[in-house]
């Protein structure tokens, strides 16, 4: 079993309740969110680094012997917006030890910094959610269709990995989600499903919208919790596609909107409306993430595209920094800040790590 594996499962049964020693000690295997800094905190003053423009979330570290640091963390914009797309050099590393009034700059290249695959540690489910309902059967169906086929394309990885899953159902009058395609690594599998619908796929022409939120939280509920047993930490995502209002009356929309509201963080919830009968702020409320909106459906592409572009810079704003650390054993406790860099903004956090055991030859 691998060292971080090792960490991860050993704090596992206590990692959502039970603090282990100290505020910097705590293990949390869900993803710290908000505009905070997660576990990390503000860099010391005597690196002058400035104000902040971005935020640096940590959201899990480990060391590796003979010496590697390994830190994921995902990047956003003051206004929470991800940023997607940094490579290891935006980044400079400072490390502070015992003997250092201040932090000295990490080369990245001597440090062999990298940006690795966050799959060791981090899973990222999208749900796809569409409305069949005779409305969009009837008129709709060929550019929904095209639409969710440039969705998951935009979305899902062109070579399959662990870390980015996605699931399609659909909803129409009846009282259940019904599953087209399971959870999924496959960007062929899901094109596939999209392409096998018919028009005769629904038996009740009505729309149970509100059940629909409700039933795909609770998947996506049960999805986090899966993805996140073990040495995982996760996030999911929840796109509504619908052409009109709840019909099916059913369920409440304070219902549905509580459904939401009280969802694990760590959902993400995102609202496509297409034509003149949909409810804009009843959407826009569910859609708590993100919302877009389609006048017609030849407009329906343009505003998949603009959601998958949302779903995707989110689930890849999350970062596994590596780098091998020049501090050896007998150093102990040490400091660490990482700044980023791109364009003309800038951000850092700070945190620590121990290099009891650390030796040369980290590669």
């Amino acid at each position: 079993m691998k060292p971080y594996t090792k960490l991860l499962a050993l704090f596992f049964s206590v990692a959502f309740f039970v603090s282990c020693g100290n505020a910097d000690d705590d293990v949390n295997f869900r993803l710290n969110t908000g505009d905070g800094l997660g576990k990390g905190k503000e860099v010391d003053d005597c690196l002058g680094l400035g104000e902040n423009d971005l935020v640096l979330s940590i959201q899990e570290q480990f060391t590796t012997l003979p010496g590697k640091v390994s830190i994921l963390f995902k990047v956003s914009d003051a206004d929470q917006n991800p940023i997607s797309g940094l490579t290891a050099d935006q980044f400079t590393i400072y490390e502070q030890g015992r003997n250092d009034d201040c932090f000295n700059t990490i080369s990245t290249s001597e440090s062999l910094a990298r940006i690795s695959p966050n799959s060791q540690i981090f899973s990222n489910n999208t749900l796809l959610v569409l409305d069949l309902s005779n409305s969009v059967l009837s008129s709709s169906l060929t550019e929904l269709k095209s639409a969710s086929i440039s969705f998951v394309d935009n979305v899902m990885p062109d070579t399959p990995v662990d870390s980015f899953k996605m699931a399609i159902y659909w909803f129409d009058g009846e009282n259940e989600l019904h599953l087209l395609n399971d959870l999924t690594t496959s960007k062929e599998e899901l094109t596939m499903a999209i392409n096998g619908i018919t028009d005769d796929i629904s038996n009740d022409p009505s729309t149970d919208l509100y059940g629909a939120v409700i039933k795909s939280t609770d998947k996506a509920s049960e999805l986090l919790t899966a993805s996140t047993q073990g040495d995982k930490i996760g996030a999911a995502s929840v796109v509504i596609f619908t052409d009109g209002t709840d019909q099916a009356s059913r369920f409440t929309k304070d219902a549905a909107q509580q459904k939401v509201d009280e969802a694990d963080p760590n959902i993400s919830f995102f609202t496509i409306g297409l034509g003149g009968e949909i409810d804009t702020q009843v959407l826009t409320d569910i859609g708590k993430t993100f919302s877009v909106f389609a006048g017609n459906k030849e407009e329906l592409e343009t505003t998949f595209n603009d959601i998958s572009i949302r779903v995707s810079e989110r689930a890849n704003s999350f970062y596994l920094f590596e780098y091998c650390s020049p501090k050896r054993d007998g150093s102990g406790e040490n400091n660490l800040a990482i700044q980023v860099k791109t364009g003309n903004k800038q951000g850092a956090v700070q945190t620590k790590f121990d290099a009891t055991g650390f030796t040369g030859g980290c590669e």
